[in-house]
């Protein structure tokens, strides 16, 4: 595997050799000798340069040399390639990536790696280069991509020397995600690794203890910030951030006492935070609100002043201001401050909520519900129901006033548009005006690219209308054919003023705007897309790749309601529409010095205070917009050309002729057609580094995302022009779409018989010699052909829409014999069917399913334990969110716990509720004359909330045979294959208890019970008996649409594989996913096939009981294997130890399938090899190998640390051995937590010399030996 890149001493000497071609014939010697301007000097010193100095490479300080070799490297690659005409070994693009990395020329450095990828196959056996791409994604927040990249960076090299930077980028990456689990994996990740980060330890704390606080769970974090309190030499930013995190949260939650004890300990936390960090606009914002809170206005004003002398212009603050004016009866004080805040953020609802409420306290209606309609307009709204009523009740108000009266009437406020050039209050003015006008000098204006004229603070304010002066000017308009002269002139100069008022106004209100990446400045009531960037700076700075060193990125986090913030007097809180989030910037220090921790944001409706910043990340990002976690489709691709040599340009895309056929363009725009051939539905269909292989639409362009920001990725289709030069014309710059969106051969997991398994054990452990030596050797790069996993691609071709709806294979069974024939278990493994239901089951076997009823299971074990989750009742083929407002793939439930006799109360309770509740419907509907209208409003009612709560019994577990006897005989009765233990099910050579797989759980459901979308763990088969009284109903996808599922989830950022999800069905049948649909009975059995995709909801009151099945088959071991691998990608813990349950079956079982014993024997043969090169390693390095054993149904062992399955060689620390405990890491995070492994014990459980004899003594059998073992 190439994990660092290309040797600089082969680069050089391919240099001349690719020179020498070059030159033949055509020039002299001593032109050849100047092409080669790169010194052995020179040679040796970039030798070990690549991207894993990124960061590390202090380039702005004392780093001029190192920064004036990569320009001359650089130089120096490019004239090779324009010379060669781009005929080049592809080691050159990738190292010419590099050095453009290094130097932070991202545009570039993209152009290289693109070309590096369309060139070299095995692309993906190259760490650094697909770490070096992670960084480049990271840096245009293209986060989709950099998770792919950097997972993949994990999955082929574990012990990657950066991977602590990885963890850190993806935690920081997954949070703004909201995948709080996986972040908090890799924050833990990152917090162990003992090799050098941008962030310290400190910091990494700092955002494990922000996860918590965003999740909401406030005693977690108020623990964790105050143990990082503790740590000695804490920096001082850290610490002041920390206390203004304590300080929000005590404002916010009800963590100590009464309300005046919390807001007194909040007070004191951020005056200690203001102690640490005077200069935090943040810290004196949310102190202002404390004082607001408890009625110190004057010391609020002063808060709310320091905040913005602090920091930038922020809607929040001014919005908090305006409602202090408000409280104070400064009706007209309070009315520019909210128009100051609408300004700076147009999408800002509570702002809008608040200056409607003014204008209807002021009798103003019409200028209300325009606000109002603004409000509603926002996508950070919450409450537009209740919005649309006071807009309907103050419209239907309007058209009941006479029209005289609303023309006669004194306004007490000038009307909104009036208002929208009213100045900012003078006396909050003087250090945000001036900061404003600094700020713009030598920026491009955010409007069209000009720049805006600079006036002093003063001239503005000259200019400004008083509030008498503007009643004044609207009554002379009012009365304007009735003037005498002197009354006319005044107007005249009055309008002027005004005029010119305006004008500046707009100026400043752009300077703010430009600052907060705002939309436009348009007037209030004017429709436009809400916090739209503008596309000729976003041009600009990406094109480029180069940001000034105060342009920073606001990355949104989910809001959280807070509690009662301010009393405001309207219905809502007031100032919860800011942009809140972490802000990544690019600070010209050194990385050790750089600081994490949070800018965050005036976000008042969010308790957590956004995101953290995340300082000092050594790529600095571009804003992303507000909103844009709601919408994760790709986006528009911004221009990534080399401006200074668009010839070079050319070569890097392809255009130039080269030995890959079409150049990577075409690669990149061919992804708008489907893939015409069947693929291998494996998860190794796509070898591409990162790509999602759900093909992006043309229409999601228009839109950014926060999780799949492609907006370097999204394809287009034609030729692009610069300058109104196509393509064709060879010396045009051109875009350069990303690269890895391009579909390669199908690739296994497991290989055909093109790799040998023959080799004995002799012949393997010789091969092993002297490999990984230095004991770092990867569990992936042995005997690996193929790229890291990826989801199939849908099959091809797509099915016609009659065909979405497929009847449900369904065996009706008569009698025991129907149950036991043969054929019945072929039907069922048959990849061909997703799903079978089995009727009539319980009743052909004499099942006796009364043994699984509530009633029994109370008389049994009432107090067994049961997990609960709280639900909303909704209808069985549609998931809408809280409010009812919009379907959404995101199905949560919160989960607690209680016993099986008050679950049994609350079952029979929800039974007779629903009784009393269909007595009085049929009661209602006697006295409604039109039954069927009745009927469907309330059906419309049911759909779209609000929702009834239900809670759902689930993951009870019935494996201990003492408690459950009876029950878990009377499975006995079940056909071979469908049992919970046979000689023919994998699981059961597993060799222990794995809860809920080769075991039975029970499910107790009331209607509305819902088991989101799923695959079952590692793939394996399930089975399912409902046991009554009532229903249930399943939605099925095959197997081959999982990686179609997945995209979705994608899209909706959501975890595929943690996340609960309960699927769109319109979604699924526009992008032609067929979905089986069905009802199971009771007494009915539903077998699920290996990777089959389901979810189910009770239709009416009943239990269920199921279990896992590994059929004997080579498609089950090969889907388990590669959902094995999947996991290991995304750094999930597979239930199932694939590797210890091969060696097991191999010792237990007779394998007579030719394909089935071919992937269990490469199994071996991998595992064989890994554990000789890894004991070798450890022999030579000096370190003692203890022998352990295996005790009887011993759990197969996993990391503590990163979960991985870990065999044979267990890494056990020193104390833990001590005390017997065998807290077991893998090898990776043994050496990333101790390099030289000193603090480690290696234990083994094999002998080597059991582990050959298993491998040679596992051969191909007949048929005729194995035909009865799987019908024991």
């Amino acid at each position: 595997m190439k994990s660092c890149g290309v040797s600089l001493t082969t680069a050089a000497v391919a240099f001349g050799d690719e020179a020498k071609k070059m030159a033949a014939g055509k020039a002299s010697r001593e032109s050849e000798e100047e092409s080669l301007s790169l010194t052995v000097e020179e040679r040796e010193a970039l030798g070990g340069m690549d991207s894993r100095l990124f960061g590390f490479v202090r380039l702005h300080e004392d780093g001029a040399r190192t920064k004036t070799l990569l320009g001359k490297a650089v130089h120096c690659y490019e004239s090779l390639i324009l010379k060669a005409e781009g005929k080049v070994d592809s080691d050159f693009f990738c190292q010419l990536g590099h050095f453009n990395l290094l130097l932070e020329d991202y545009s570039k450095a993209l152009s290289a790696y693109q070309r590096y990828y369309s060139l070299q196959a095995d692309y993906w056996k190259n760490a650094s280069f697909l770490y070096g791409l992670g960084l480049v994604y990271f840096y245009y927040n293209a986060f989709h991509w950099a998770i792919k990249a950097f997972q993949d960076v994990l999955y082929v090299d574990p012990s990657f020397c950066r991977a602590k930077e990885i963890h850190l980028r993806l935690g920081l990456m997954f949070k703004v995600n909201t995948d709080y689990k996986s972040s908090l994996k890799h924050f833990q990740l990152a917090l162990i690794d003992c090799n050098p980060c941008t962030l310290s330890s400190a910091e990494i704390q700092f955002h494990i203890a922000h996860l918590y606080e965003t999740q909401r769970k406030y005693h977690s974090a108020k623990e964790a910030y105050e143990q990082l309190l503790q740590m000695e030499n804490l920096p001082a930013q850290v610490k002041a951030t920390v206390l203004q995190q304590l300080g929000w949260m005590h404002h916010n939650m009800d963590l100590v006492g009464d309300n005046a004890t919390k807001e007194s300990f909040a007070i004191q936390y951020l005056q200690k935070s203001l102690e640490a960090d005077p200069n935090s606009g943040q810290s004196w914002y949310f102190l202002g609100r404390c004082y607001s809170s408890i009625g110190k206005v004057q010391d609020a004003f002063i808060s709310y002043r320091q905040s913005i002398d602090k920091s930038e212009a922020s809607a929040d603050t001014w919005c908090s201001i305006g409602v202090l004016y408000q409280q104070q009866n400064q009706p007209m004080d309070a009315l520019q401050a909210y128009i100051c805040a609408v300004q700076l953020d147009h999408g800002h609802a509570a702002a809008w909520m608040d200056l409607g409420t003014l204008y209807e306290s002021c009798n103003q209606p019409q200028d209300a519900i325009k606000c109002y309609l603004n409000a509603a307009r926002s996508k950070r709204c919450s409450n537009t129901s209740t919005l649309a009523a006071r807009i309907k009740f103050l419209q239907a108000q309007l058209c009941n006033l006479p029209q005289s009266s609303l023309q006669n009437k004194t306004k007490l406020l000038p009307s909104i548009e009036e208002a929208w050039s009213l100045p900012i209050p003078a006396e909050l003015t003087s250090r945000q005006g001036a900061m404003n006008t600094a700020q713009q000098n030598g920026s491009d204006s955010w409007n069209g690219g000009q720049s805006l004229s600079h006036h002093p603070v003063q001239q503005v304010y000259s200019l400004c209308l008083t509030p008498q002066k503007l009643q004044h000017l609207e009554q002379l308009r009012a009365n304007r054919d009735n003037l005498n002269p002197a009354q006319k002139h005044q107007l005249e100069q009055l309008e002027s003023q005004f005029v010119l008022m305006q004008q500046m106004r707009h100026k400043e209100v752009a300077r703010g705007l430009h600052k907060s990446q705002s939309s436009c400045l348009s007037g209030p009531n004017e429709e436009q897309p809400l916090f739209s960037t503008g596309s000729a700076q976003y041009h600009q700075a990406t094109s480029t790749g180069i940001k000034k060193s105060n342009e920073h990125l606001t990355l949104p986090s989910n809001s959280v309601p807070q509690r009662d913030a301010d009393s405001h007097l309207s219905s809502h809180t007031a100032t919860s529409g800011g942009q809140q989030g972490i802000i990544f910037t690019k600070e010209s220090k050194s990385s050790k010095n750089r600081s994490l921790v949070p800018e965050t944001s005036r976000h008042t409706g969010d308790t957590s205070n956004g995101c953290a910043d995340v300082k000092g990340l050594t790529n600095h990002v571009h804003q992303l917009i507000a909103d844009a976690v709601s919408s994760p489709n790709h986006g528009d691709s911004p221009d990534l050309l080399i401006a200074d040599n668009p010839q070079l340009s050319a070569l890097l895309i392809g255009k130039a002729n080269d030995n890959v056929g079409t150049g990577t363009c075409d690669k990149v725009n061919s992804i708008h057609v489907a893939v015409h051939t069947k693929t291998d539905h494996s998860v190794a269909s796509s070898p591409s580094s990162a790509i999602s292989t759900a093909t992006p639409s043309p229409k999601s362009t228009e839109q950014t995302s926060i999780n799949s920001v492609t907006s370097l990725n999204s394809p287009h289709g034609g030729l692009h022009t610069v300058n109104g030069e196509g393509l064709e014309n060879s010396q045009s710059s051109t875009k350069v779409d990303l690269p890895l969106v391009s579909h390669r051969s199908t690739s296994q997991i497991i290989p055909s018989m093109s790799v040998s398994i023959c080799p004995s054990s002799t012949e393997v452990l010789k091969a092993c010699r002297n490999l990984g030596k230095n004991g770092l050797s990867s569990s992936c790069i042995l005997l690996d052909k193929c790229p890291p996993p990826r989801p199939p691609t849908s099959p091809y071709p797509p099915l016609p829409k009659d065909k979405l709806n497929p009847p449900t294979p369904s065996i009706y069974l008569e009698n025991k014999r129907d149950a036991f024939f043969p054929p019945l278990h072929q039907f069922c493994t048959n990849p061909k069917n997703p799903v079978t239901v089995i009727r009539g089951l319980a009743g052909a076997l004499k099942l006796d399913l009364g043994l699984f009823s509530t009633k029994t299971l109370v008389e049994a074990n009432n107090e067994h334990i049961v997990e609960v989750r709280t639900q909303l009742l909704q209808p069985a083929d549609e998931n809408w969110d809280p409010t009812g407002t919009k379907k959404i793939w995101r199905c949560e439930s919160n989960r607690s716990h209680t016993t099986i006799a008050k679950y049994a109360q609350y079952q029979a309770s929800s039974f007779q509720e629903s009784l009393r509740e269909e007595n009085e419907k049929r009661t209602q509907h006697k006295d409604h004359s039109d039954n069927e209208s009745t009927s469907s409003e309330n059906s419309g009612r049911r759909r779209k909330g609000p929702f009834k709560t239900i809670k759902f019994g689930t993951n009870i577990d019935l494996s201990d045979n003492k408690k459950w006897k009876l029950q878990l005989h009377e499975l006995t009765k079940l056909p071979a294959f469908a049992r919970v233990v046979s000689a023919g099910n994998l699981l059961s050579h597993v060799g222990h208890t794995i809860l809920g797989m080769n075991t039975v759980q029970l499910y107790m459901k009331v209607p509305g019970s819902r088991t989101p979308g799923h695959q079952e763990n590692n793939n394996f088969c399930s089975v399912n008996i409902n046991i009554g009284p009532g229903d249930c109903e399943w939605f099925v996808v095959p197997e081959d649409y999982w990686g179609v599922l997945n995209d979705f989830c994608e899209k909706n950022n959501l975890n595929f594989l943690m996340s609960s999800w309960w699927p769109n069905l319109e979604d699924l049948y526009e992008a032609n996913v067929p979905v089986y649909r069905f009802i199971q009975r009771p007494g009915d059995l539903v077998w699920i096939n290996a990777g089959t995709v389901h979810w189910v909801q009770a239709v009416g009151w009943c239990n269920n009981i199921a279990w896992n099945v590994g059929p004997l088959t080579a498609c089950q071991y090969k889907l388990a294997v590669e959902r094995y691998e999947w996991n290991k990608l995304k750094s999930v813990k597979s239930p199932v130890p694939m590797v210890h349950l091969s060696w097991n079956m191999a010792r237990n079982i007779k394998v007579s399938d030719p394909k089935l014993f071919e992937m269990i024997k490469y199994c071996l043969l991998k595992i064989l090899k890994q554990c000789q090169t890894l004991r070798e390693a450890l022999v030579a390095a000096g370190k003692e190998i203890i022998w352990h054993g295996r005790t009887n149904d011993e759990p197969a062992h996993y990391c503590s640390i990163c979960e991985v399955e870990v065999f044979n060689l267990l890494f056990v620390t020193n104390e833990s051995n001590t005390q017997k405990t065998y807290i077991v890491h893998c090898q990776d995070c043994a050496r990333k937590t101790s390099r030289s492994l000193e603090n480690f014990v290696v234990l083994e459980q094999y002998k080597m010399e059991d582990l050959i004899q298993v491998y040679d003594q596992f051969t191909l059998v007949s048929d005729q030996h194995v035909s009865t073992l799987r019908w024991v």
